[in-house]
């Protein structure tokens, strides 16, 4: 085979054929699409990184960053409501939420099974706690949904559930399967070898 035709075969194998020219009859070759461009790329990996965060629970908007000190006044302007300014944060998602869902304080305290005295001072947030899972006690048992029990969680100023952690996964998989019982969701964690959800008092 001479050396032009083998050069010919090469370029066929790399490109693909559209039709023939209208002179010679020689197939017309298209040259095959260039790699995305890494603007692209990294659009279509940060698109994927917000759907992950979102599936486990975090919004896009709770995510940290996406702010510049140019764009503050605009931003706290445009909040409006949204924006939490409450003293006690915490009490006031958890007063509206109950009062929301019909749930008596003494009912959720017995499905935490949490005292009442605690619980009160823990839902008023006169009792400060580092356990999360006291918090997140109170939010099985007043059925919360994922959106729900995130939010009670960053309004105490806990970390929210990231699916990335094990036993965070564990109570993430219990919420989107509707599991609020308390020993079902500790039953579920001991299955995949994580701790139940404690319930010492500070």
């Amino acid at each position: 085979m001479s050396e032009k035709s083998s050069e010919w075969g090469k370029k066929t194998c790399e490109t693909r054929t559209r039709g023939k020219d209208a002179a010679g009859g020689r197939p017309v070759v298209e040259p095959e699409p260039q790699a995305k461009a890494g603007g692209q790329r990294a659009e279509e990996q940060n698109g994927s990184l917000r759907a992950s965060n979102t599936a486990g629970g975090l919004q896009p908007d709770e995510l940290p960053g996406g702010l510049r000190v140019e764009d503050l006044d605009a931003f706290l302007a445009g909040q409006g409501e949204e924006l939490i300014t409450e003293p006690r944060p915490f009490a006031a998602f958890m007063r509206r939420k109950l009062r929301e869902k019909g749930l008596l304080q003494q009912n959720l305290f017995l499905a935490a099974d949490l005292s009442e005295g605690f619980g009160y001072k823990l839902i008023a947030e006169e009792k400060r706690t580092r356990q999360r899972d006291l918090i997140l006690r109170l939010c099985f048992a007043a059925r919360f949904s994922t959106e729900e029990l995130q939010e009670a969680l960053l309004r105490y100023g806990m970390a929210p559930l990231w699916r990335r952690f094990p036993r965070d996964a564990v109570l993430l998989a219990a919420l989107g399967s509707g599991i609020h019982e308390l020993q079902e969701v500790n039953r579920l964690l001991a299955r995949y070898g994580q701790p139940p959800l404690l319930r010492d008092y500070e």
